[in-house]
């Protein structure tokens, strides 16, 4: 169920972000608002950390250096995200984004990728995914 809560959590803020950061993007510009974004989440992430304190430092020499660039992809998130959402306004842009992590998802856990076990597709899997899209493209028309 935490898993569940924290989905949908994500999900909700993934929109708002979106959201004020397109209209943040157009006062400044796209890559001004991506850097202040990052500011502002590096700023608040800090001091989350430093009350928390719930970090583990041995477990630093474990991490595989590949996943230590997790947090540059922001960077083409935020930037990409807020030009669709301009473009396109925020439930057409953020419905092809969902198809595309959906997508994206999907293909590293059948491929085992980055350290995920591999899965079978199955039937239902693809009928729903397709359903998605054909979803997405009847919204957006």
């Amino acid at each position: 169920m935490k898993g569940v809560f924290f989905s949908i959590l994500a999900g909700l803020c993934i929109t708002l972000q979106g959201i004020f950061n397109s209209k943040m993007g157009t006062e400044l510009s796209g890559w001004h608002t991506t850097v202040v974004v990052h500011f502002v989440a590096f700023s608040l992430s800090l001091l989350v950390y430093m009350r928390v304190k719930d970090g583990n430092k041995a477990g630093m020499k474990r991490v595989s250096p590949i996943y230590f660039i997790g947090g540059a992809f922001g960077v083409p998130v935020v930037f990409s995200e807020l030009t669709a959402i301009q473009l396109l306004g925020p439930a057409a842009a953020i419905s092809i984004l969902l198809v595309a992590q959906l997508g994206a998802a999907f293909f590293v856990e059948l491929l085992g990728w980055f350290g995920e076990k591999k899965q079978l597709i199955k039937r239902h899997q693809v009928i729903g995914l397709t359903m998605i899209v054909v979803g997405v493209l009847i919204f957006k028309i």
